[in-house]
């Protein structure tokens, strides 16, 4: 833990700094942000909390890539207050309930991760210090969600969840543009 400070402290003196950690479905960005909460011992922001509400989801905002995160309010509640050395107060939204959850308050931080799909969408790109994408084979991908949720999941996450990340990645650069990829497909 020592070092691991030690090394946060080298690479990012004095200020803010943010980790994004984009990526495929099932890759491991969970897992990482988890691991790199334990070292670090800092807060760890899910882009699912930020789900778009279905007040939202309008044909016209759904046909754009990447629009089906309430990016705009990770922005303001979370990433905003984070840069400017507050405690970030926000309501994680509930997808099995459809509306937002209780509120949860993170305290203050100088180093925080910010994980999952949609986080390096572009209106939000310029307030991370580093990011990282992480992805793994399809026949991983495959393996690990529908090990998560069963074999109806994995219909779901490859008719649905599946195409929408792609089309993401692919219409905004997200893997190009990242300062790291790190693919999960050996750790399977």
């Amino acid at each position: 833990m020592l070092l691991a400070q030690r090394v946060l402290e080298s690479v990012f003196p004095g200020g803010h700094a943010l980790l994004a950690i984009d990526g495929r479905c099932g890759s491991g960005k969970s897992t990482l942000a988890a691991h790199m909460a334990q070292v670090f011992g800092c807060p760890v922001f899910h882009m699912d909390d930020f789900f778009l509400p279905p007040e939202l989801r309008t044909p016209e905002r759904l046909a754009q890539p990447g629009e089906n995160v309430h990016h705009e309010r990770f922005l303001r509640e979370a990433l905003e207050p984070f840069a400017a050395g507050q405690p970030v107060r926000f309501c994680p939204f509930d997808c099995s309930a459809g509306v937002p959850g209780s509120a949860v308050e993170i305290p203050a931080a100088s180093f925080a991760v910010v994980e999952g799909s949609y986080s390096l969408h572009p209106s939000l790109r310029g307030h991370y210090t580093a990011s990282v994408f992480v992805t793994c084979a399809q026949a991983v991908q495959r393996a690990r969600l529908t090990a998560r949720g069963g074999a109806d999941s994995w219909t779901v996450f490859e008719a649905r969840w599946i195409p929408l990340e792609e089309t993401y990645f692919k219409a905004h650069a997200v893997q190009a543009l990242a300062d790291l990829t790190l693919d999960t497909t050996p750790f399977a």
